[in-house]
């Protein structure tokens, strides 16, 4: 039976990470990373190359199962009620998993078909999600037609057709220009404000962060500070993110 969902000052824990480990052929890859995510908050996973942000978001989607430690997506066992809480779960990963031969609303309609929606249901959060993403327009255009800006706001509006209440985002910005960045980053934060949803964004980027985010530094598969980011900022007695991050990466080497 499922534990009421806990709550951190009057916010639901959209998900809650204990004592998680996981290791390839021996070696680990996470050693015993605790956290939770509240809804309504962006929270940024940031580590190097190899910290293991994208072990943890496959153990999260159950691409890998987890042998040790304990993850829940609000209040459901993600092992023991693995379909309950991955239908609360959108995820934008760091490779495309768009067909490229299919138009924007074929992938969308697929997608939408997959959670079990009615065609006029379908219909309408396709077009609500596509017109928050200024891409209704190219409804219509294959996916291959499309740069690589508009790629991810497909990824993203795919994400959020079900509703979810809390959305993964691995990477989702590497290799897109700036101002393709930016207006991603922003919509993002917009989605956790406007819409209570708990986001959870996977970067190396220090600069995809905002003040008022909250941050998790993982390093060689441990998580180093956690909080706010004037809480990072006390852990580290630094003045920045980009230092904290030295401090609690390249500083803790040699």
């Amino acid at each position: 039976m499922s534990q009421p969902l806990r709550q951190t000052n009057s916010k639901e824990i959209a998900l809650s990470i204990e004592d998680l480990s996981f290791s390839y052929s021996g070696k680990k890859a996470l050693d015993q990373v605790s956290f939770d995510i509240q809804s309504g908050e962006c929270t940024v996973l940031l580590g190097p190359n190899g910290a293991g942000k994208s072990t943890l978001f496959a153990l999260i989607t159950r691409l890998y199962d987890a042998r040790s430690g304990r993850i829940e997506l609000c209040r459901f066992d993600i092992k023991k009620q693995t379909s309950k809480a991955l239908a609360r779960l959108g995820v934008v990963f760091q490779q495309s998993t768009l067909d490229m031969d299919l138009t924007v609303m074929q992938n969308l309609g697929y997608h939408a078909a997959l959670h079990g929606m009615g065609h006029k249901l379908a219909k309408q959060r396709i077009q609500e999600e596509l017109e928050r993403l200024n891409m209704y327009d190219r409804r219509k255009e294959k996916i291959r037609q499309l740069n690589g800006g508009h790629r991810r706001r497909v990824e993203i509006a795919r994400a959020l057709l079900h509703k979810p209440s809390l959305l993964l985002l691995d990477e989702p910005t590497v290799g897109l220009d700036v101002p393709s960045r930016q207006d991603i980053v922003e919509h993002v934060h917009s989605l956790a404000k406007d819409d209570n949803i708990a986001v959870l964004w996977a970067t190396h980027l220090i600069d995809e962060i905002y003040p008022d985010d909250r941050v998790i530094i993982l390093h060689k598969g441990q998580v180093k500070a956690t909080g706010t980011v004037d809480d990072v900022l006390q852990q580290t007695a630094t003045s920045s993110i980009k230092d904290a991050f030295y401090v609690l990466t390249q500083g803790l080497q040699g």
